[in-house]
């Protein structure tokens, strides 16, 4: 399988949206419980950013999902470390295309002079868990019952990789 990635552009947005809209309706993935505005998907994916840079995901040219680098905390003291995200479409999840974004975003944050990356992740998402710590990311935090979706009450969890 051919995995490619495309910095993602306005025009894009749209299909980054359904891929969310999706985790945001069917899993405890993410926290948000609605369906977003694409002003509010661009709070978090950005464009043309020098540091977080946001990314589609193909898999022998097929869009296979989208994968970022965020603010960790938006306060410039935090500028050395960003928040990594990968969200699959769901035929394309358990084929290695995560394990793929995964290292593709750690070689853009080095190359943007990035120190840190952190992963957080809801406390049932075990196949996201093993992923990270299989990249080499060590578990750095663990905020018990933070979270609440379907009736279900969350933890959430945060892994860590420095890069130098």
């Amino acid at each position: 399988m051919i995995i490619s990635f495309e910095s993602i552009e306005s025009n894009h947005l749209p299909k980054v949206k359904l891929i969310y809209d999706w985790y945001i309706k069917n899993s405890t993935a993410t926290f948000h419980t609605e369906p977003i505005t694409l002003d509010q998907l661009q709070e978090f994916i950005f464009i043309g950013h020098p540091l977080y840079k946001s990314f589609l995901i193909y898999a022998d040219g097929a869009l296979a999902g989208y994968c970022f680098l965020t603010y960790h905390k938006k306060r410039p003291a935090y500028d050395r470390t960003a928040e990594i995200t990968i969200y699959l479409k769901q035929e394309a999840a358990g084929k290695g295309i995560g394990k793929s974004a995964l290292a593709y975003l750690e070689q853009v944050a080095k190359e943007a002079g990035l120190k840190n990356l952190v992963g957080v992740i809801t406390g049932d998402n075990t196949p996201s868990m093993a992923l990270f710590e299989r990249a080499g990311f060590e578990k750095c935090a663990h905020f018990k019952n933070v979270g609440e979706k379907f009736g279900k009450v969350l933890d959430v969890v945060a892994y860590q990789k420095q890069l130098g």
